[in-house]
């Protein structure tokens, strides 16, 4: 039986995913180079800086990793269960997560560690928001998982095996819409430097208090 995403979780996870990927190209190019909506390179970093005994370094890199953490932990207090479901409290996460990256979008242009420590917290926010939808995992902010899934989704039908297209669908979305954030982040990031972040902050913003106000009309 073929199952379907609901329309609205299409929609949102795509926006949220292109954001995502404006999100990290900004880190790419700014003052610090480094990545933002995951922690794999930076905890590479953090372990480089460990190994050349460099207290600055990391004081930074820990930093980073614990935002992202806090992010999540905020994120998780708030909405409480993993499982996608309309009616829990996604739009206070998407409006922290929007303020966030509104706060981090000056300190960023101005060179200030703390911006990243901001924006850090709000793909922390963003990726704990939502882990599964009917068994297929959601992540919107990297895609080291998303491809990992998606080659194991592909091999199981290279041996005839059955595999829910759903599965397959919602990696594609992600990464698809990931990897057009990241280019369209680079274009905007020619014309208006750091301040492209006021893209994904405006956009988050926009539908957090989109959804808030729906819940409220329809879930009290």
């Amino acid at each position: 039986m073929l199952r379907q995403l609901p329309r609205w979780a299409w929609v949102g996870g795509g926006l949220l995913a292109l954001g995502a990927g404006c999100i990290n190209v900004v880190g790419y190019l700014c003052f610090r180079h480094q990545p933002i909506t995951h922690l794999t390179g930076t905890s590479t970093e953090f372990g480089l800086a460990v190994a050349r005994g460099d207290a600055g370094e990391i004081a930074h890199w820990g930093l980073v990793i614990l935002a992202f953490l806090l992010g999540a932990m905020l994120s998780g207090f708030i909405v409480q269960q993993g499982a996608l479901r309309l009616g829990r409290r996604y739009g206070v996460v998407l409006m922290l997560e929007s303020a966030l990256l509104f706060a981090a979008t000056p300190l960023i242009h101005g060179g200030h560690d703390l911006g990243l420590y901001f924006a850090s917290a709000a793909c922390g926010l963003q990726n704990a928001m939502v882990s599964t939808y009917s068994g297929a995992t959601i992540r919107t902010t990297h895609l080291s998982g998303i491809f990992t899934d998606l080659g194991i989704y592909l091999g199981h039908r290279l041996r005839g095996l059955e595999v829910d297209s759903l599965r397959i669908n919602i990696c594609l979305l992600v990464a698809s819409h990931f990897i057009a954030g990241a280019t369209l982040g680079a274009l905007g990031f020619m014309l208006w430097q750091e301040r492209v972040l006021l893209v994904p902050a405006t956009l988050t913003g926009a539908v957090g208090l989109g959804y808030a106000i729906y819940r409220h009309r329809h879930f009290g």
